[in-house]
């Protein structure tokens, strides 16, 4: 998901008293959901039957799932092929945990089990859930569609389900709606009849899902154009835009149906689904949504007028395209175990939407940018003493919201870009396809993602990243340097950088990947080293007085430099003759003022 705005304001209020919470029992877990929904886009209501294939591990005589806002009439279980089925006994809601439960009137016998239930709900205006959203029809009048937002943990308002990105399973799903609306899910369309019971409705039954989690499951009812065309593997690519505006989408098309590929070649894996559809929805709470095969934008993160729109949306558009379509591999195929791990799918997306940028569309030097909105932005923040960890840990899932701020997306996406900076491309694709091959269709923590690129680079990965994902903050380094003969001599020492000045009582220490360029090889290191002490001497051979060193080449690791006046004279002519490519010079100026 991508937050609107600059995501700033929940991070800096303060964690508050946590919730009690308890994650669902694991006595039955869910494989299959086949899940039938009739909205009703007048009186705001739907209606919905599932029948979920479960394992019951232990014998008990209570089912707790997640729902909210729902209505359970009737729910039966039935054991194994020929079982009779059994009604509950009793069906308690409890609205602070989010759960129904289920009670019957003996335990379930272990093995597998169907559970039947019914239930009616509401298409709420909450924009989260299974909601209505606003929109004018070409001849102006106020017309609503439905669609959904599940993440964090809003499926469970549109069926009871087991609402943890953990308990994944498989879902066909079936939607019976107008017969003259679009009706859209993750999967393609595999079925369409009149609805037997009523010659205005249409059901639309769509292929079963891969296992996945409900977070990323999703439905859209309502009237739309699109554009389509098929990417270089034959993956049927849609944009669909408000009636009328099928134009508008031709710009994210093109960069989709360039995006896909090269995720594929970068992961060494296959877009998994037949299809992908992007479709821009009126009234959306967030920026975007990576529902697998089905990814929701709000419009301004989707549509671009070819006669108006500037440059800036376009790239907009492009980035966050490429951002939702990556968590097609990383996150959807691939999954956290529980939202603490969460900051990893997001700061990993956020930055590899700039390397796709870059791919697909080299001439807008998209990597500059990154230096100066998310890495410098990051930078800022954290340097305040209301920071936090990019790692936090959640509880109830309510501290999700707090958590989707700066620090996550572009703190999260400055190390991983640093990280991959250190361990070399060639080394960081080798460890992203060793983690998604290992872990296809399950659930992971950040150590999993650590283990792998460790195992492809033989460095200690987990070492170093736990330095940047679990204490907040990051050092400056202060820099000295000695000629000796045709050498130079730097000394370089970390601490804590602060905005309001040094503390001195704070011993933080990380473990930092320095890189060093000289006037010979301004954009390519000369030396890198693990600053892994509080300080250390290095020597750069091949130097002469006259000449400058610089720390950082590319601005790409997470820290400031606090250079000696001498290192500093030096670089200053290279500014001003630009010969020092323009992210170092961005670098240096941005430590500059904030020193």
């Amino acid at each position: 998901a991508l937050p609107q705005g600059d995501g700033t304001s929940a991070s800096t209020a303060k964690m508050g008293q946590k919730k009690p919470f308890e994650r669902l029992p694991q006595s039955v877990d869910p494989t299959n959901y086949v899940l039938r929904l009739q909205p009703d886009l007048e009186k705001f209501t739907f209606k919905g039957r599932e029948v979920i294939t479960v394992q019951v591990q232990n014998a008990t005589d209570k089912v707790v799932m997640n729902s909210v806002d729902i209505a359970v009439s009737t729910a039966t279980f039935k054991a194994g092929q020929d079982g009779k089925e059994v009604a509950s006994s009793e069906i308690q809601y409890n609205k602070e945990q989010e759960t129904v439960t289920l009670s019957f009137p003996a335990p379930l016998p272990t093995g597998t089990g169907e559970l039947t239930l019914e239930f009616e709900g509401e298409l709420n205006d909450k924009m989260k859930g299974f909601y209505r959203s606003k929109y004018s029809s070409p001849d102006g009048q106020d017309r609503f569609c439905a669609v959904t937002q599940f993440e964090a943990t809003d499926a469970r308002r549109a069926f009871p389900c087991w609402d943890e990105p953990a308990r994944k399973a498989t879902f066909d799903v079936t939607l019976v709606v107008p017969k003259d609306r679009v009706a859209l899910s993750n999967m393609n369309v595999i079925e369409e009849k009149p609805a037997p019971s009523n010659p205005d409705l249409k059901e639309v039954r769509y292929a079963q899902t891969p296992i996945m989690s409900t977070y990323l499951l999703a439905f859209v009812v309502g009237e739309y154009d699109y554009v389509e065309g098929r990417d270089s593997d034959g993956v049927l690519v849609r944009v669909y835009t408000p009636v009328g505006k099928s134009e508008q989408g031709k710009f994210a098309l093109e960069v989709a149906v360039k995006t896909l590929p090269f995720y594929k070649d970068y992961f060494k894996i296959p877009y998994p689904l037949p299809k992908i559809d992007l479709i821009a929805i009126a009234d959306f709470a967030a920026g975007a949504m990576e529902n697998w095969g089905l990814v929701t934008y709000r419009e301004t993160a989707l549509l671009i007028d070819p006669e108006n729109s500037s440059s800036h949306a376009k790239q907009w558009v492009a980035l966050v395209v490429g951002h939702e379509l990556a968590h097609q591999w990383f996150g959807n195929l691939v999954t956290m175990e529980w939202w603490t791990h969460l900051w990893l799918n997001e700061g990993f997306a956020s930055w590899i939407e700039y390397l796709c940028v870059d791919f697909c569309l080299p001439e807008y030097d998209i990597w500059t940018q990154f230096v100066s909105t998310d890495y410098t932005g990051a930078l800022k923040l954290d340097a305040l003493k209301n920071s936090h960890p990019i790692e936090v840990p959640v509880g109830h899932p309510d501290e999700v919201d707090e958590i989707f701020d700066t620090i996550s997306y572009s703190k999260g996406a400055s190390v991983i870009r640093m990280l991959h900076d250190f361990i070399g491309d060639q080394d960081f694709r080798k460890g992203m396809n060793l983690y998604l091959t290992k872990f296809m269709y399950k659930n992971t923590c950040t150590e999993d993602l650590w283990a792998s690129l460790g195992e492809a680079s033989g460095k200690p990965v987990d070492k170093i990243m736990s330095t940047w994902t679990k204490q907040m903050g990051f050092p400056v380094l202060e820099v000295s340097a000695t000629q000796e003969g045709t050498s130079r001599v730097l000394n370089i020492k970390q601490s804590k950088f602060c905005a309001e000045g040094p503390s001195e009582d704070d011993e933080s220490l990380w473990m930092v990947p320095v890189s060093i360029s000289t006037t010979k090889s301004p954009s390519t290191a000369v030396k890198t080293l693990l600053l892994d002490q509080r300080e250390t001497t290095v020597t750069i051979d091949n130097v002469s007085p006259d000449e400058w060193v610089k720390l950082n080449p590319g601005t790409v690791g997470f820290y400031r430099t606090q250079y000696s006046s001498e290192m500093l004279d030096r670089l200053l002519p290279a500014i001003k003759d630009q010969s020092l490519p323009p992210r170092d010079r961005l670098g240096i100026q941005n430590d500059l003022f904030a020193l």
